[in-house]
């Protein structure tokens, strides 16, 4: 009786291995996604991401706030970027890197998971970019006094001159949190469920600082464009600088998600599907 009630108000989630078999029936689905879908669906995701960053930056520009409580706030209005694409419906490259456990499984061949890969991470980019210029002709920037865009030009300073080794390992911490965001999303059963449990990890990696490859795709071109209105002191911000980030970033986030999260999860409850010791 308590576990019929449970279940009518949502209070019960998936069991792990219960999340480890849907998230191999989605990495399944994700790859036989019609071309114009899924190239649809990632640009929607780099959009959503790009406004849970937008969140970010016009909440922390605030400097009468204190670093703790900056970087708290700034974790749980870049959040809206997930939930969005977890619950309005979009595919994003670091979540998809869970598609690692179908592999595994042998579900889906080695050509799929990287031209989803690929379509997807392009398409995250191409929304990115939209919405960078948007914000950027609506005048966004010019929020606060202008803090906004001061804030947007040195996060695009640092990350257009983050060291390799820093945004690689970054990267991984990144998207262990993410895709284990998206994992535990997988447990709920409610809408409610899947954002309490996104939440705290996205607010975590951004708290941290840790380098997200779509949010960067957002930041960097919108340094880029509000360099091109006018001259600033923020020299370093270019394309060249972008895609010096986005190689390590981008590794370090295969890293993390595939291999730290969706390998270790097949290990432990997929693998055993086929083999016996």
């Amino acid at each position: 009786m308590n576990a019929e009630k449970n279940n009518l108000f949502g209070f019960n989630a998936f069991s792990p291995d219960e999340i480890a078999e849907k998230v191999e029936t989605i990495g399944v689905n994700k790859t036989k996604l019609p071309l114009l879908s899924m190239i649809m669906l990632g640009i929607l995701a780099g959009a959503f991401i790009s406004l849970g960053a937008m969140f970010f930056v016009t909440v922390t520009s605030d400097t009468n706030i204190t670093f703790g409580i900056s970087r708290l706030l700034g974790g749980l209005t870049f959040s809206l970027g997930l939930v969005m694409v977890t619950v309005a419906g979009a595919e994003l490259f670091t979540g998809n890197n869970l598609i690692v456990m179908a592999w595994a499984d042998q579900k889906i061949s080695s050509g799929e998971v990287l031209k989803n890969w690929l379509v997807i991470c392009i398409s995250n980019f191409i929304g990115a970019l939209i919405i960078a210029f948007l914000l950027f002709k609506a005048g966004h920037q010019e929020m606060n006094h202008g803090a906004v865009g001061k804030l947007y030009l040195e996060i695009a300073e640092a990350k257009s001159t983050i060291s390799f080794q820093k945004a690689f390992f970054s990267g991984i911490l990144c998207n262990i949190l993410v895709c284990l965001a998206v994992w535990m999303a997988q447990a709920g059963r409610s809408v409610w469920d899947k954002v309490i449990v996104i939440i705290f990890p996205v607010s975590a990696f951004i708290a941290a600082g840790f380098e997200h490859s779509i949010a960067n795709m957002f930041f960097v071109p919108m340094g880029i464009f509000l360099q091109s209105e006018k001259a600033t002191a923020y020299n370093l911000i270019s394309w060249i600088g972008l895609f010096k980030n986005l190689l390590p970033v981008i590794l370090g986030n295969l890293v993390g998600g595939s291999g730290f999260v969706a390998f270790i999860y097949y290990v432990i409850y997929r693998r055993k599907s086929r083999h016996k010791f």
